[in-house]
Parts: C-alpha cells; structure tokens; sequence
C-alpha cells in the first residue's frame, strides 16, 4: 500500500508540472448550471436559483452558460464571449472541450461536455474555472487512486489470508502427521515433500531427531531383553541352591524373593516378546480364547479359596488380533484378581458382544484415583511379597497394540472389574470373517 501510494501520489505530481503551471480547467460550474435546469410553467426551459449556482454567481459575477438538447430546446444565461458564439450555434456538432487562454485572469475559460437529464441530452457549453492542485490530487485520488486502494485493501484482506492459508496447508497436514506418532510407530517419518522449502530444513532435522531416538530405544530394549535373558541363569542356580537348604523360615523368605526376581524376569521377557515375536493379527474367537484360559486358571482360583465363573453372552465373537499376546493379557488379566481380591468371592470371566472381555471379582476393587495409574510400570495400591507390577502395564500394551480400550469399573459387589473392548474396525472385520464362513458352510 505504501508503494501504490507513492506511485500515486508521483503520478499526480508528474501530471501536475506538466500543465503549464499545475494547473486546469474545472468543469463544476458548468456542472452545477446543468443541475439547476428546469421546465417552467410554460413549458420552456429555464435555470433556476439554486444554492450551488447562487455560490457560482459569487465566485464569478458575469458567468455565461447556454445549453442545447437533441430536440433543439435552448437554455442561456449570460453574455456568451464574442469568440465563443459560433461554437455556440453548432453545438450539436460538439461533445467535449476545455479551453484555456494565455491571459490572466484567463476570462476565456470554458467547458463543453455531453449530459442527460429526463429533458433528453443535452451538449453544456459554459465559463470554467482553474482547478486548484489539491482540487486536482482529489479529483484524482476520487477516480484513480482511492479506487486502486480499496481493490489492494480488499485482496489484502481477503486475497492474501488465502494466498497464506493455501501455502500453509501442507504444514498443517503435517503437523496432524506427527500428532500421530507415538512409542508404536517409532519407525515413522515425516515426508519432506509437498511441504516449503524454508520448512524442509526442520522437517528433516526431526525425521534425523526421530530416527536417533529409535535407534536409542531399540538399544535400550535390547539391554533389558539381554539382562532379563542374563538374570535367569543365576536365578535358576539360586533356586536350586535355596531347594537344598534345610526348611525354615529364613529359607522360606528367600525363596519367595526368588521367586519375585524371577517373575519379574520372566514379565521383562513378555514385554520384549510382545514386539520381538509380534505375529500377523488373524481371526480369533474371543469366546474359546477366553473359554480355553478359564478351563486352566479355574483350578488355580479355587484353590486360592475363590468361586470361578465363565459366562459368555454370545456363541462365537471374533476379532482380528495375535492369539499369543491377546492370551498373554487375559491370563494376567485373571491371575491379577486372583491375587488381588482376597481370597473371597466369585471371579467371573465374560464375553459380551462388539468383542468386549470383561474380568470381575468380589475384592476390595480399585480408588476411581488410581484407575490409570495402576497400569504405569512397576506401580502397586500395596506392597506385596510377589510379583513386580509389570503384568498390568503388559495388558494395557497388548490391548493398544490391537487397538483395544482398557477401563477399569466397579462390578455390582463393589470388586474390580476389568474391561478390554476392541474398537469398531476390528470388530466389524472379525464380523465379516464370520459371515464369510457362515455364507461357505464353515459353521466351526
């Protein structure tokens, strides 16, 4: 804007010092005397009184004016100059003039020019006046210049956010993309085209960023895969050696942190196998998965002084999901209640329908508080001589890994009651599979 005001303002001067004095010839009384016509009562025209032909009487006494339309009907006020009555008696032979003479106070000033009113068109021919150079720079700015700067307002306003908008939204899809990212797609990386050249420098900095911190994962998982692998040989050896000591209470204790140190070797050892021995996801059905794990654990729950329930609320429910892992999470998912419930009570094994598993008990359940945090590493609600709070944290990683939701309820007796339900693509593809079977005869 500031440039086209320049140019503006440049041009008008430039216009200005090239007409002989910066000056030229005003056709606003003429205007104003083709304004103030009117049809008397008799039927001919006239010029009437008006304000602005009584502020043109006081800026020029002897103002001389004639005006003719197309039907030959003329109106006159004045004394027209002696110079000018032939152009007078041909005016309709004329559209346009300005005139200016070489003398001072230049009396021969004069203007002609085409208007219409509801008379008909007329051709105008009257005195003029100089135009002064700020009349000049308004009447310029008012046709040229104030026109230039409402249209570069208006696209600065509406043309540029656009302009902006659409070079950005390569940047905007990109900043959805690393939205996405997370601990399971570590291997992702941003795509350095489409995307501005000033942008591509950083883009390329985080994908360089992105892949220094895979490699230090992978590392860092690497290490505890090897030092789980490590800290069972010892662990072993340790075992054996407690298992020939005489029976006591010292010997009892020992034994019991041994077995601590080793499930907790063993729960390292699933976590890195999760991704280590990750599987294609194939059809599995919920209900005989869950069926199959109640059939093993069930003796063991009775024997810790509990009821054991598997109630299914569908026939069949399948999913498409890695049976090894998916197993993984339920068994730790009931021995967790076993555990953790008191040694009372019923715990109920279910499968509900849009692939839901649900585990219940009678115990004490979970603080609404601490229904998240019970799925971090190696947190606990109590100490407890057995286990190492990973087999939570092993569920939650196998449930996300199958796009499945894991809450915590409370069940009607006031226990826990855990939940994994799988989302609605992994269902409807699982109930696809079973229509497919269904509609060849596999009714298995």
């Amino acid at each position: 804007m500031a440039i086209l005001l320049a140019f503006g303002l440049s041009f008008v001067s430039l216009l200005v010092l090239a007409d002989e004095g910066g000056v030229l010839v005003s056709p606003a009384p003429v205007e104003a005397a083709f304004d103030a016509i009117r049809r008397g009562p008799d039927g001919k025209l006239v010029l009437a009184k008006t304000e602005e032909m009584g502020d043109v009487y006081a800026r020029h006494p002897d103002f001389w004016f004639i005006a003719r339309n197309d039907h030959g009907e003329i109106v006159q006020v004045g004394n027209i100059p002696a110079i000018y009555r032939g152009m007078s008696e041909n005016l309709g032979k004329m559209t346009y003039s300005d005139i200016r003479d070489a003398g001072d106070p230049s009396p021969y000033l004069a203007v002609l020019r085409r208007r219409s009113n509801a008379d008909g068109d007329f051709t105008v021919f009257g005195q003029g006046e100089l135009m002064s150079q700020s009349a000049l720079i308004l009447q310029f700015s008012r046709f040229s210049l104030a026109p230039m700067l409402v249209l570069l307002a208006l696209v600065t306003i509406a043309g540029v956010p656009w302009i902006v908008n659409r070079a950005s939204r390569d940047i905007s899809d990109l900043a959805r993309e690393t939205q996405e990212i997370d601990i399971d797609r570590r291997s992702y990386r941003l795509p350095e085209t489409a995307i501005p050249n000033e942008v591509r420098p950083l883009v390329r900095g985080m994908n360089d960023a992105l892949h220094r911190l895979d490699q230090a994962y992978g590392r860092h998982q690497r290490f505890i895969l090897d030092a789980a692998h490590e800290l069972r040989t010892p662990v072993a050896i340790l075992q054996a050696r407690l298992d020939s000591l005489g029976a006591g209470p010292d010997r009892d204790r020992l034994i019991a942190d041994c077995e601590r140190i080793s499930a907790l070797a063993e729960q390292l050892l699933d976590l890195q196998r999760l991704e280590a021995d990750a599987k294609p996801f194939a059809a599995v059905d919920l209900v005989e998965l869950c069926r199959d794990i109640a059939a093993d654990l069930a003796p063991l729950a009775i024997d810790e002084g509990y009821e054991f329930s598997y109630e299914p609320a569908v026939q069949r429910s399948l999913v498409q999901a890695d049976a090894p892992s998916l197993r993984r999470a339920v068994i730790n998912l009931v021995q967790n209640a076993i555990e953790h419930a008191g040694n009372r009570g019923t715990i109920v094994v279910r499968v509900e329908r849009q692939g839901v598993i649900e585990i219940c008990d009678d115990g004490p359940g979970v603080p609404e508080a601490e229904r998240e945090r019970i799925f971090e590493p190696f947190y606990r609600l109590k100490p407890r001589d057995r286990g190492a709070g990973l087999g939570l944290n092993l569920v939650l990683q196998i449930a996300r890994r199958h796009g499945a939701q894991m809450t915590v309820l409370s069940s009607p007796s006031g226990g826990a009651c855990f939940r994994m339900a799988f989302g609605g693509e992994v269902a409807e593809a699982g109930l696809a599979i079973r229509r497919a079977a269904e509609v060849s005869g596999d009714k298995s």
